[in-house]
């Protein structure tokens, strides 16, 4: 391979890319495929190396349940007059590749179809991610299916791509230190699954396949562990401390004599390899996903558009009829349909000769659909810090403020849901609702008093809002703390800790995206409200002195509403 960019000290990203590719033909269905990011010249001559390997059929973006899945033909039904069925494209791509282009435009429920025939390994996907912001990407539930993700964007190799012969053996399983090894990478990297790792095993294996061993060795595990897991980290590793100053003015250890030099093909012990595969996974992380990292964003991956206008085709307010085939959920606008027919009549019935009293000649393109717009209703997650040092005061004020979000409810089209931390436990006393009676009797046992487990009701927040967000709606958390933990994530005191998993329960919150606003409720806020809402990347508001009003004023006035 070679191209007219070859200078610098960085490798290009087209090399990996194509290794990932190699091991990925290896064995199709069991890595599930690959995820490119950034269309280059690059990515294009890459995919046609692929599909030079494998036999793969290119996804309409338009696809729909019919076309994917199979069924009956209505086009061709209507001019046969009887039923004509079709293949799906799954059927036909049975064993290949699905080339997806503008994945991160993927409908999720084509996603949904496409994750079931991962799952059953009847095909392979590449899918082409053209977004620009990290917030667009393809849906995470198939980007977790996938063992590669390759970013080119950045590419400026694309000359001769060719991924060679193919190994004609197979490598050994892995040996439990190389297992352990892989896992305590996924670990220290904070990678959300475990079928990464699964894939990095594999890919171990393909690895020490491609390169003629018929055991996996360092080189391999190091190669899988950036190829499967680098793209994936949500955290940079733990770094050691530098060493002190009089270590570093030691001299360097001689030079191994000739003939004791280390073969790389040799395993070290398991502290070792797992130190080297964790240095060599940290230096591929890439750049962007590095910065997002230094700042505690992640990449907000597979934003489902919760909370937005979507369109939609069984319910909603109306938008009028379109040309379209009533399938896919979609439904079939009568009386359209036959307004677009009825004027060409006469000239249809010239064409057929049929009798002027005959029905209604219909064809493919008077079809007519229905549309519609919905828009995902809010659920404001209350958390309230019932604790001794912040609520005493201000109990009542949150139940005041949970009364009134309740009361526009039915205007608004939202919901409230409360949960309350304090002492040892972080309790969710008021599930998702709209009952204004059910949040007062809830709310009358709303206690107060004990220590700060603020982490525990950050992790108990953010589930939830998990929870809404998975059925289509949108989560608000609205946090009423003062910020000072005292107990950690497992309601132990210690106020070191504490703050450390209070921190780090924020974070998480960030890197979902939830919309947040911290509400500082102590009578002299600090530094701790503040610094919480910086984590959480939420907005920030003290009320030192208000009443219920006041707060469901300021409630109302900080949630975003959705575009």
């Amino acid at each position: 391979m070679n191209g007219p960019y070859e200078r610098g000290s960085a490798p290009d990203p087209l090399h990996d890319a194509i290794r990932a590719a190699r091991l990925f033909t290896q064995n199709p269905t069991l890595f599930g495929g690959m995820v490119l990011r950034g269309a280059s010249p690059a990515r294009d001559a890459l995919v046609v190396a692929i599909s030079e390997a494998l036999p793969t059929r290119r996804l309409p973006g338009h696809v729909d349940d019919e076309r994917l899945l199979g069924g009956i033909d209505i086009a061709a039904s209507l001019a046969a007059g009887k039923p004509v069925e079709t293949a799906g494209l799954l059927a036909e791509a049975q064993g290949g590749v699905l080339v997806v282009p503008m994945a991160e435009r993927l409908d999720e429920a084509v996603a949904g179809r496409l994750a079931q025939a991962l799952d059953d390994r009847r095909v392979a996907l590449v899918l082409l991610d053209d977004g620009i912001e990290t917030e667009d990407a393809p849906p995470p539930a198939l980007i977790e299916r996938l063992a590669f993700m390759c970013d080119l964007s950045q590419s400026r190799e694309w000359l001769g791509v060719s991924l060679g012969a193919m190994p004609t053996g197979e490598a050994a399983p892995l040996s439990d230190d190389a297992l352990g090894a892989i896992a305590a990478t996924g670990a220290a990297l904070d990678v959300p699954s475990l079928r990464p790792l699964i894939h990095a095993a594999e890919a171990a294996r393909a690895h020490a396949a491609l390169e003629g061993r018929n055991k996996a060795a360092k080189p391999d595990l190091e190669a899988a562990a950036r190829l499967v897991l680098a793209a994936r980290a949500t955290r940079m590793p733990p770094q050691e401390p530098p060493p002190p100053e009089e270590e570093q003015q030691e001299p360097p250890p001689p030079p191994p004599e000739s003939g004791d030099t280390p073969d790389d093909t040799d395993m070290p012990s398991p502290e070792q390899l797992e130190e080297m595969l964790i240095e060599a996974t940290a230096a591929s992380i890439p750049r962007d996903l590095l910065e997002q990292l230094v700042k505690g964003k992640t990449p907000k991956r597979g934003a489902s558009g919760t909370g937005q206008k979507r369109k939609a085709g069984l319910r909603g307010k109306p938008l009028g009829a379109r040309p379209g085939m009533p399938r896919g959920g979609a439904r079939l606008a009568l009386i359209d349909t036959l307004r677009a027919a009825v004027p060409w009549q006469a000239e249809r019935r010239r064409e057929r000769a049929a009798d002027p009293d005959a029905p209604i000649l219909m064809r493919k393109e008077d079809l007519r659909i229905r549309r519609y717009e919905e828009k995902a209703a809010r659920v404001t997650i209350f958390a309230v810090d019932a604790s001794g040092s912040a609520a005493a005061a201000r109990l009542a004020e949150a139940k005041g403020a949970v009364e009134l979000m309740l009361a526009q409810a039915y205007v608004t089209r939202s919901e409230v849901a409360l949960i309350a931390f304090r002492g040892e436990n972080a309790d969710m006393l008021l599930p998702p609702t709209r009952s204004l009676t059910r949040a007062r009797r809830a709310l009358a046992e709303l206690p107060g008093g004990g220590g700060t487990p603020l982490a525990m009701g950050l992790n108990a927040a953010r589930e939830l809002a998990r929870s809404v967000a998975g059925k289509g709606r949108t989560p608000s958390l609205i946090v009423l703390t003062d910020g000072r933990a005292n107990l950690d994530a497992k309601g132990q005191p210690g106020r070191t800790q504490a703050r450390e998993d209070a921190e780090a329960s924020a974070k998480s919150i960030a890197r979902e995206g939830y919309d947040a606003l911290v509400v500082d409720i102590s009578a002299r806020p600090g530094r701790e409200g503040p610094e919480l809402a910086a984590a959480m990347q939420a907005r920030y508001l003290a009320l030192p002195r208000a009443d219920a009003k006041a707060l469901h004023s300021a409630i109302s006035t900080n949630i975003r509403e959705p575009a």
